[in-house]
C-alpha cells in the first residue's frame, strides 16, 4: 500500500501526473465532501479526469507506479473509511458528462458519458418523451456507477436499456462491449476489474412526454414517502435476499431506529443508514454488522452488502 506520509507535491508520481493535460490533482483531499453519506477520510491522490486522452495516459501511468486505484462517481453506494484511501481516487468529469440523443423510428438512442448524473438524465428523457429510464429517478449516482452495479428499482434495471458500453482498461486501451457480450445479474454487470466505464449507449422508447413526466413524478412521490430524507445516506445498504426485502428483515429483528454514535438505521426504511451529523464510517460499519448478525440469527438469512467499502479498515 502507498504510505500517505510519502505523498507530496514533489513525489515522482506527482511530477508525472503534471505532464498529462486534462487532469486536476489534489493531495490528501478529504473524501467526505464527495460522498453522499458525507463520511470519509482523505485520498492520497484525488484525480479528476476531463478528457478521454488523459484517462488513457493516466491508467497505465498509475500501473507503472504500482499505485492502487479506485473510481468514485457521485459517491453513492459507497462507505469510505475514516482513515481515507491510499493511492489514487479517480473521478470523471468534463467530456464524460456529455449526452447525445438521436431518434429513429420511435426508438431513442442515447449516448452518454459515464459521469452524467442519473437524475439529470431521467428528467431530460422525460422532457423529450423518451421512456424506459424512469425507474432511475432518485438513484443518486452516475451512469457509469449504475452500469457497473446494474442499478435498478421498481421492477426494472440497467440491463434492460443498455445497448453497448465503452471503457478503458488498466493499460489505457479502449474496450467496447455490445449488449450481447455482457452478462448482467442482480446488482452486478461483471465489468472487468481495473477497467473504467467511459460511455454507455441506451435504447429508449418514444412516448408522449406528458405521460413519461407523469410517471416520473409518481415515482418521485413514492420514493419520498418510503425512503429517508433530510439526512445524508448512501442508498440501500444491503441487497434484497431472494424472495424477501432486507429492510423488512432488519425491521423485524427490532433494529429500526438503532443508533451507534451519530449513525442510525433509518426510522423510515430499515435498509438505509443515515448520518445524523458527524457520523463515522466505523459507526456505520458496526450497524451493518449488527444488522447482518441479527438477521442471520433470527431468520437464518445472510445479508449481502450493496454498498462498497473503500479505503483502509481494521482486519476483521
Amino acid at each position: 500500500m502507498l504510505a500517505m506520509a510519502k505523498v507530496n507535491d514533489e513525489s515522482a508520481l506527482m511530477r508525472d501526473l503534471k505532464e498529462i493535460p486534462g487532469l486536476r490533482v489534489k493531495l490528501a483531499e478529504p473524501l467526505a465532501r464527495y460522498a453522499s453519506m458525507k463520511i470519509g477520510g482523505p485520498a492520497d491522490y484525488f484525480i479528476e479526469v476531463e478528457r478521454g486522452a488523459a484517462l488513457a495516459q493516466l491508467l497505465p501511468l498509475l500501473k507503472r507506479h504500482r499505485t492502487p486505484i479506485c473510481f468514485l462517481g457521485n459517491g453513492s453506494n459507497v462507505l469510505i473509511s475514516d482513515r481515507g484511501v491510499r493511492g489514487a481516487v479517480i473521478r470523471l468529469a468534463g467530456d464524460f458528462k456529455r449526452a447525445e440523443w438521436q431518434e429513429e423510428g420511435g426508438v431513442a438512442w442515447l449516448e452518454v458519458g459515464a459521469a452524467c448524473a442519473l437524475t439529470q438524465l431521467v428528467r431530460e428523457a422525460a422532457r423529450q418523451g423518451y421512456a424506459g429510464l424512469e425507474f432511475a429517478e432518485g438513484i443518486p449516482g452516475t451512469v457509469g456507477g449504475a452500469l457497473v452495479m446494474n442499478a435498478g428499482a421498481y421492477g426494472s434495471e440497467f440491463e434492460k436499456i443498455v445497448d453497448g458500453v465503452e471503457g478503458v482498461d488498466s493499460d489505457g486501451q479502449a474496450i467496447r462491449y455490445s449488449r450481447k457480450e455482457m452478462t448482467f445479474t442482480y446488482r452486478d454487470s461483471h465489468w472487468p476489474a481495473g477497467a473504467v466505464v467511459t460511455r454507455v449507449r441506451m435504447r429508449l422508447r418514444k412516448e408522449d412526454a406528458a405521460q413519461v413526466s407523469s410517471k416520473v413524478r409518481a415515482l418521485v412521490a413514492k420514493r419520498k414517502s418510503s425512503q429517508p430524507s433530510g439526512y445524508p445516506n448512501s442508498g440501500s445498504m444491503f441487497r434484497n435476499p431472494p424472495g424477501d426485502f432486507a429492510g423488512r428483515l432488519i425491521e423485524a429483528v427490532g433494529l429500526k431506529g438503532k443508533r451507534i454514535g451519530q449513525a442510525q438505521i433509518s426510522e423510515r426504511h430499515a435498509n438505509f443508514i443515515v448520518n445524523l451529523g458527524g457520523a463515522k464510517a466505523e459507526d456505520v460499519r458496526r450497524l451493518m454488522e449488527l444488522a447482518r448478525a441479527e438477521v442471520k440469527k433470527q431468520f437464518a438469512v445472510e445479508l449481502a452488502a450493496e454498498v462498497r467499502r473503500l479505503g483502509e479498515w481494521d482486519v476483521e
